[in-house]
């Protein structure tokens, strides 16, 4: 087996904003170290931290890979929480996945806010049985889990994998970054991406969609040549704006992404249907029933006071409506009803588990649903190589 060093490991990651060396190997984040500096919010260095969507991509004739990596995950004493996987995709077709074992936790117990580290080892996740030929490989790190890569090696050499899809920017909650979701390729924005041909970078981040400036100025410097962003169930579940603010908060939200992507196509994504939340404002809470049950589920708390302007998902909706339709200006922005892709009929089928997060057949079903409206060919997606050359070059 050849050992890529760890130098020549950081071009081939992709869909991070940046690597950090550690004394480990090298860890991804999908924000640059500036935010975590400016927020000093603990929630969101946890999700950014949490590589989802993020890759190694290479391009190699190797039948055997193997990956050694040390995840930190987040753990609840009460409640079990699935593990992480690490997914093999080999020319666009997912091969393999692997779940995690190892690595360390970082345990909470509920009952008294309190934390502590339980350490473990490093764990290697081998892949055997590629098809033979030169290919491009790509292995999916864990979209719930944040990890160091420790070593890659393979049975012939490794190089950088030539991409040019178009990069689809996607910006939503944990049901984006994949929360329930079985595997790292099995996150609705990984499934739509698959479907649409295009290289994702997954700024779904797991309670932490709040319409913050410095995440709408990470948009608006990365390369991009499709964005969407999907906003509305944070703000509830922390109860944290009003309609007024809200309002203002998403344009002032589009007009920085605008700065630096005026023509790129913009999909304004509305929230999927929350049982919950649909009537009921937040904060959202667990259900204290089922913790004492050992199952995680989520309860909305803000009662039937609706004055003020307060926020449930169906006023998010229709706020979002509202700036769209304040923005008619601006024809390559789109509106994207959240309940196309999971309605109230859905969830009578599909219910959420936790009562706030899709299951892996879910984000399966709300990944195609997503494709095969944005990615059509009348779509807002529709593969900007045939379209006139209108679009400003995203700078790659």
């Amino acid at each position: 087996m050849i050992d890529v060093s760890l130098a020549d490991l950081a071009a081939l990651v992709r869909g991070a904003a940046e690597t950090e060396r550690t004394p480990r190997g090298l860890r991804p984040h999908r924000l640059p170290a500036w935010v975590g500096r400016q927020l000093g919010d603990p929630q969101l260095a946890a999700m950014e931290a949490q590589p989802s969507g993020v890759r190694l991509a290479f391009t190699t004739e190797a039948t055997a890979v193997e990956v050694v990596v040390h995840p930190t995950r987040l753990a609840y004493r009460q409640v079990g929480r699935p593990r992480g996987a690490v997914d093999l995709v080999v020319d666009g077709v997912l091969l393999g996945s692997e779940p995690l074992t190892g690595g360390d936790a970082i345990e909470t117990d509920l009952a008294t806010g309190t934390s502590a580290l339980l350490p473990g080892d490093a764990q290697t996740v081998a892949f055997a049985g590629l098809p033979a030929g030169e290919k491009v490989v790509e292995v999916w790190l864990p979209h719930n889990e944040s990890v160091d890569v420790v070593a890659l090696r393979a049975d012939a050499p490794a190089r950088p994998a030539p991409d040019d899809r178009p990069v689809w920017l996607h910006h939503g909650s944990s049901i984006s970054q994949g929360s329930n979701a079985a595997t790292p390729a099995g996150t609705w924005p990984a499934v739509a991406a698959r479907l649409g041909g295009v290289d994702l970078r997954n700024l779904g981040l797991g309670g932490s969609a709040l319409v913050d400036p410095a995440t709408a100025r990470v948009i608006r410097d990365a390369p991009a040549d499709l964005i969407s962003v999907a906003l509305g169930i944070n703000v509830v579940n922390l109860d944290g704006m009003r309609r007024r603010t809200f309002e203002a908060a998403v344009h002032g939200f589009l007009d920085t992404i605008r700065d630096g992507h005026p023509d790129t196509p913009l999909v304004l994504v509305t929230p999927i249907f929350c049982g919950i939340h649909e009537d009921t404002p937040g904060p959202g809470a667990f259900d204290v029933a089922a913790l004492a049950a050992g199952q995680a589920r989520f309860v909305a708390t803000g009662g039937d006071d609706l004055s003020n302007g307060r926020l449930t998902l169906r006023v998010v909706r229709d706020a979002l409506a509202t700036v769209a339709g304040r923005r008619a200006d601006d024809p390559h922005l789109h509106l994207l009803d959240g309940l196309a892709l999971y309605g109230a009929a859905d969830a009578e089928e599909h219910p959420l588990p936790d009562a706030l997060h899709p299951d892996a057949a879910t984000h399966r079903l709300i990944g195609e649903r997503f494709a095969a409206r944005a990615f059509a060919a009348d779509g807002p997606f529709a593969d900007p190589r045939t379209e006139p050359a209108t679009r400003a070059p995203r700078g790659r």
